[in-house]
């Protein structure tokens, strides 16, 4: 989504400027218009693996392919680069395990692994489904009339930032619309309205065309908190397979009181601008239980949600289960020696040698890595958008040195935290992807999510990005809070649930989030609530991802949210919603 965004602003300045005075004032495009637009990708559906000849073969969206098997490993690829899968077999060979990698498409910047298992139906045949991550974006676009008699329009994409950012001039030359943002004279493009059709057709740079209709309250999932407006009714989370207990919030020691006015107020959030609040989901657990969930705006238990940056918290986590296992490091091991693939590094400076993997994990390796800063040579978006160093671990460890290791200082860096996928990789000599699903997603009782992966690696990205589950997100803060145990068993050693959610650097105050500490991927806060102070580690990630926990209180809350690079709108979760509704519903 950010590289079709930038796209887009490349794209809108070539574009002629327009006048108010050109065109009339079309108020026949006063309202709300949407569009639900799926790309791909092409390839899903029912797998079959025939292996009752000596050759193997896959069928699969109407291609058939050789399969390649050696003892227990299995795998192929689609011609075109349309997907692949490798995977094992079970060592009774009734259970093909293994991962579909679909690639980048439409509103998908990177490739993407979803978990895939195969049953054996009969002798020499495995089947199963594949259920790749939709390809797909909704785009709703609001219409008023404004005071002097323009019209203003401002989008919304609950999927990621497409549009999300300003508020535009709508004019109308003919069938010809053009949106141009009032503060940003170069950020502007141009679509075609059909009187005839009721169509407005937009056209997306690399994305494509997003056919908008006009739209009601019934018919606007994504723009409205709730269809039906109605006020809120509690009711117990639903018990699953997915490992959750759930109980009724009394049983789990809540005060309904505050939760349901905070329920309320999301219910009620206004819908007037780009900026407005967006939640789309909401949950509560304590003492173990989940017991409250509550989603907004057309999201529901089961969809899978772009977690960005409270990712990076799982690659923390892959650091421990690494080390849990045996992998040869510590913390304090200097990280450019477990790179011994690569010969030399660019920008040598003997201060290289001094960073080690818990400086990456902490933000504070000194080099020249900053994603707050444009301008930063380390920045993740001039990381991913480059192409002279395609390795995005070799481009991180070739960065400069721009200050002393281990300072204490943090600085915002993904390319630091997304390396330690490669110290796992080469300490363990596993796939970032198998180690997840064995040690991590298996145990948690997580089946459903999208791991991103890194274009030319092909590693999984640690950077943040992973699609969830909201309820598998909230997991992750309840096994740090259960010093590494989900339902009775041990996933990662209580030593390093500790020692994660220690403090080691520290970030200044800023227009992204008050000062505070930093742990091993964990960001750390004291808050204040009802008069007392509490300790408090988080997760957090861009537009309002954020998994909270309050050790004293036994409490796991998390907050998934569409107001993605909108920082003075969802810190407003963490530091107000917070301590003003859900830590006083576990204070009785």
């Amino acid at each position: 989504m950010r590289l079709a965004y930038a796209a887009l602003l490349a794209v809108s300045m070539l574009l002629p400027a327009a006048r108010a005075e050109d065109a009339a004032v079309p108020k026949g495009l006063v309202g709300l218009w949407a569009a639900e637009q799926v790309f791909g990708p092409r390839v899903q559906g029912a797998l079959t693996l025939d292996g009752r000849a000596g050759d193997w073969e896959a069928e699969i969206a109407g291609y058939r392919v050789a399969v390649s098997h050696a003892k227990d490993a299995v795998s192929f690829s689609l011609p075109g680069g349309n997907g692949s899968f490798r995977g094992r077999l079970s060592a009774d060979g009734g259970i093909l395990r293994g991962f579909w990698t679909q690639p980048p498409g439409a509103t998908l910047d990177n490739a993407y692994a979803t978990p895939l298992k195969l049953h054996r139906t009969q002798a020499g045949v495995w089947q199963g489904r594949v259920d790749p991550l939709p390809d797909a974006a909704s785009l709703y676009l609001s219409v008023s009339t404004a005071n002097d008699g323009s019209l203003r329009a401002f989008f919304r994409n609950p999927e990621g930032n497409l549009g999300a950012r300003g508020v535009y001039r709508l004019t109308q030359d003919g069938t010809l619309v053009t949106l141009q943002d009032l503060d940003v004279a170069e950020r502007r493009f141009q679509g075609n309205y059909d009187a005839a059709s009721g169509r407005l057709t937009l056209h997306w740079p690399d994305v494509g065309d997003f056919i908008l209709t006009r739209r009601d309250r019934d018919d606007a999932p994504g723009f409205y908190p709730a269809a039906d407006g109605t006020r809120y009714s509690y009711r117990q989370p639903l018990q699953e397979d997915d490992g959750w207990k759930t109980a009724d919030l009394a049983a789990a020691g809540l005060d309904a009181k505050p939760l349901a006015a905070l329920v309320q107020q999301l219910l009620e959030a206004p819908v007037d601008g780009p900026r407005a609040p967006y939640i789309q989901g909401l949950l509560v657990a304590r003492h173990g239980k989940l017991a409250l969930e509550q989603y907004f705006y057309g999201f529901d238990r089961a969809r899978t949600h772009d977690t960005r940056s409270a990712g990076k918290t799982l690659g923390g986590t892959l650091v421990g289960i690494a080390l849990d296992h045996g992998a040869k490091f510590t913390p304090a091991s200097p990280a450019y020696a477990l790179f011994p693939e690569y010969k030399d590094f660019a920008n040598p400076d003997p201060r290289k040698q001094k960073i080690t993997v818990g400086d990456f994990m902490t933000m504070d390796s000194g080099l020249a890595c900053d994603d707050n800063d444009d301008d930063s040579p380390g920045n993740e978006d001039t990381m991913q958008a480059q192409t002279a160093q395609p390795d995005w671990y070799k481009f991180t460890l070739d960065l400069p040195v721009q200050d002393e290791p281990g300072d204490g200082r943090a600085v915002y860096c993904t390319a630091g935290i997304n390396l330690l996928g490669g110290i796992v990789r080469n300490t363990t000599q596993r796939s970032l992807l198998d180690l997840f699903q064995e040690y991590y997603a298996g145990p948690l009782d997580i089946r459903d999510y999208h791991a991103n992966l890194m274009p030319t690696t092909g590693d999984m990205y640690l950077g943040g990005g992973i699609r969830l589950r909201p309820r598998d997100l909230l997991k992750l803060g309840q096994l740090y809070l259960d010093h590494g145990v989900w339902n009775g068993r041990r996933v990662l050693s209580a030593r390093w649930t500790d020692l994660a959610t220690r403090q080691y650097s520290a970030f200044p105050a800023s227009a992204y989030a008050p000062g505070h500490g930093y742990g091993y991927t964990w960001h750390l806060f004291e808050v204040q609530s009802g008069g007392k102070t509490y300790r408090e580690y988080m997760a957090q990630g861009n537009g309002g991802q954020l998994v909270m926990v309050v050790p004293e209180l036994d409490l796991v809350a998390e907050f998934t949210a569409g107001n993605y690079n909108a920082f003075p709108v969802w810190r407003k979760y963490f530091e107000q919603l917070m301590p003003e509704y859900i830590i006083p519903a576990a204070v009785q």
